[in-house]
């Protein structure tokens, strides 16, 4: 087990290390779409860790991604610098989903996934009415990087690929600590799980709030990212589907499966918009859909199994 952990680590320094190589030979279309696999792995693993180790089917990724992104944008606005403004983002989107968790976890099922998704709407509508602060439905700009754009487009990639580096390296720690156990528990029985001693509502508002926090790091490098942003995009509600949809493709609960659902997704999305501009998003929908009945468990959990018939050891060293 020590030794599994070991391997998980020096991959994940390996692998970082590998993918920071590619600004030295990708063109900028190249980076743009690594760095938006990096987003959505982010988006990915921060929603594994209430819906994929939880068993909360959350839809507030897009209420995080959005207020991470008004409160990095509403600070360089007024001189704050851009690092420091995305770990404001970050650590306000925290404290919200911190306070948040206190009114909604003790909802399950779908009564959780409404309430959830309810918050979206609530923050899109606070950011609509307050045009002296945030722009309104006009939106807001960001200042402009004295940067090429080649410069932009490495550093913005390196940026979420640190963040997902981090995101990663937390799961890792979770889902080999006490938390993820208990989080596994109370996704296996909840009411169980408290009867043996488990503080079902502290290792869940725990989960929540490391769903919220990378999330909202995300939102504020995508603001700065793109110089512009507005209500109607970044508290769209794909950006709380698509992460669900990401998990299901890899493997819920897993800790590859959100980065390699990732990966799917953007490979599909870029395949079938070049190829069906004008019904993309059905096509895209349909083939969804197909690949979740035929893969109910994701990719990584059939790739396990089969590395287990052939050569024994599980392939996902520390899952």
């Amino acid at each position: 087990m020590i030794r599994s952990r070991a391997f998980a680590w020096v991959a994940l320094a390996f692998v970082t290390a590998l993918a920071a190589m590619l600004t030295l030979v990708a063109s900028n279309y190249m980076l743009r779409l690594a760095t938006v696999v990096a987003m959505y792995a982010v988006l990915a693993q921060s929603w594994n860790f209430i819906g994929g180790l939880a068993g909360y089917p959350s839809f507030a990724t897009a209420a995080f991604f959005g207020l991470g992104a008004y409160v990095s944008a509403v600070l360089q606005s007024k001189g704050v610098p851009m690092l420091a403004a995305w770990l404001a983002g970050g650590a306000g989107t925290a404290l919200f989903a911190a306070f948040l968790s206190g009114a909604i976890l003790h909802l399950r099922g779908h009564y959780f996934a409404i309430a959830s998704l309810v918050v979206v709407e609530v923050l899109r509508e606070i950011i609509n009415t307050t045009p002296d602060l945030t722009g309104g439905g006009m939106g807001l700009n960001l200042p402009v990087l004295r940067l090429s754009v080649t410069a932009q487009a490495q550093l913005f990639y390196l940026a979420m690929l640190m963040l997902f580096a981090a995101a990663f390296a937390t799961a890792l720690v979770v889902h080999n600590s006490k938390a993820g156990f208990a989080l596994r528990c109370i996704k296996q029985n909840e009411d169980a799980a408290s009867i043996i001693g488990v503080n079902a509502y502290a290792y869940k508002a725990l989960a929540f709030t490391l769903s919220a926090v990378f999330v909202g790091v995300a939102g504020a490098i995508y603001a700065s990212w793109t110089n512009y942003i507005d209500p109607t995009d970044v508290f769209d509600l794909l950006l709380s589907v698509k992460p669900l949809v990401m998990v299901l493709l890899g493997g819920v609960g897993t800790l590859l499966g959100p980065a390699v659902g990732a990966i799917i997704l953007l490979v599909f999305e870029e395949l079938i918009w070049r190829n069906f501009l004008t019904i993309h998003a059905a096509v895209l929908g349909a083939v969804i859909v197909v690949l979740v009945l035929f893969l109910p468990n994701g990719l990584m959990p059939m790739l396990q199994g089969f590395w287990r018939a052939r050569w024994g050891p599980r392939m996902e060293p520390a899952a």
